[in-house]
């Protein structure tokens, strides 16, 4: 088993993929265990989680990265509801509950709670799956340990 504790800084782009799948719960984690799709088994003791996508080991021939799962969630629309976006968020939000905003659509996961929230404000949405990353937003962090311990609670 290979021991990984930080993201590849410069992995070659030109070697080939090979995915290591996990889910969102595990990738926010520092200690966990995985294995390639092609068996090759990992240890993680990592400063800080990495994300989907992020290059973690590389050999001769092959470099590893991390792939989130997708999982099921409630997709809203942007071109449908553009103005309302602050207020779904915070709708969601003050359920204690996480979302991630992207360019076209807002995403929540796809629980009781929100579909029922949803409703009620009478806000369209389809349900899907997708990589869920929350607190990820267009223009800001990709995750909310970029954002510093101010703004976490």
């Amino acid at each position: 088993m290979h021991l990984v504790s930080a993201p590849l800084t410069a992995p070659d782009a030109a070697l080939p993929e090979i995915a290591l799948r996990v889910e969102r719960q595990t990738l926010a984690k520092r200690l966990w265990r995985g294995v390639a799709e092609d068996g090759t088994e990992f240890g993680f003791e990592l400063t800080a989680p990495l994300l989907d996508g992020s290059a973690f080991w590389q050999t001769g021939a092959a470099r590893y990265l991390v792939r989130q799962h997708s999982e099921p969630v409630v997709e809203i629309s942007l071109a449908i509801t553009p103005s309302a976006a602050a207020g779904i968020g915070w709708a969601v939000g003050n359920l204690h509950l996480e979302l991630a905003a992207e360019a076209t659509r807002l995403l929540a996961p796809d629980e009781p709670a929100v579909r029922q929230l949803l409703d009620r404000l009478k806000v369209p949405f389809q349900p899907t799956r997708a990589v869920f990353r929350p607190g990820r937003f267009v223009r800001g962090p990709q995750s909310a340990h970029e954002l510093g311990p101010s703004h976490q609670h």
